[in-house]
């Protein structure tokens, strides 16, 4: 009986799409920097890919008229957002100094100030900043949707032992779905 009703009521949350949501709903983009990129001091596996499927979001979140937030970490050099998914003028950016986007920027502020209660995240690194600004977001009352295929990370060692990026990366979005809905680009435009 409990599995039922679970069931029915996440049916009927279901029965609102996406659009109908967007106006009470923000997309941040968080990290997806210069220094990621190949070339770059903290190269990442496939951040391009990553790009472009952040760039699918962002131009649907234009398009409609969805209120779009960057974060940027404050380090130089390669400090600057992503030409793929570069800031409009009218589109704020939050600078930040911690792996927590919500810590010392005022971005919670600037989302309850425009009545936001979804938060759809991307971002790099997955297991740093994109995780840290999910987590916290959930803690803030937010309702939170990771889009898995918009995010990247990298190679990470402890010890003697690598763990690649792909390990790295399923980890953390299988760790997230306690806090967050994951799904794919392609998943949130369907809806």
């Amino acid at each position: 009986m409990k599995k039922l009703l679970i069931l029915i009521v996440f049916s009927w949350l279901n029965l609102f799409s996406f659009a109908q949501k967007l106006d009470s709903t923000a997309l941040i983009l968080i990290d997806i920097q210069e220094f990621y990129f190949p070339g770059g001091a903290y190269e990442l596996v496939d951040p391009e890919k990553a790009a472009v499927q952040a760039k699918q979001v962002l131009n649907y979140f234009r398009e409609n008229n969805g209120l779009v937030v960057h974060v940027k970490h404050d380090f130089e050099p390669g400090g600057a957002i992503h030409e793929l998914v570069k800031p409009l003028p009218s589109e704020k950016v939050f600078t930040k100094k911690e792996v927590n986007c919500f810590l010392g920027t005022g971005l919670n502020d600037y989302l309850l100030e425009n009545q936001i209660k979804y938060v759809v995240l991307a971002g790099m690194q997955t297991h740093m900043c994109l995780e840290g600004g999910t987590r916290a977001a959930h803690d803030l009352g937010y309702r939170c949707t990771v889009l898995g295929d918009a995010c990247a990370t990298r190679d990470l060692k402890f010890g003697d032992k690598t763990v690649k990026a792909a390990d790295v990366h399923a980890s953390t979005l299988a760790t997230l779905k306690s806090y967050a809905r994951v799904i794919t680009v392609a998943d949130l435009l369907k809806e």
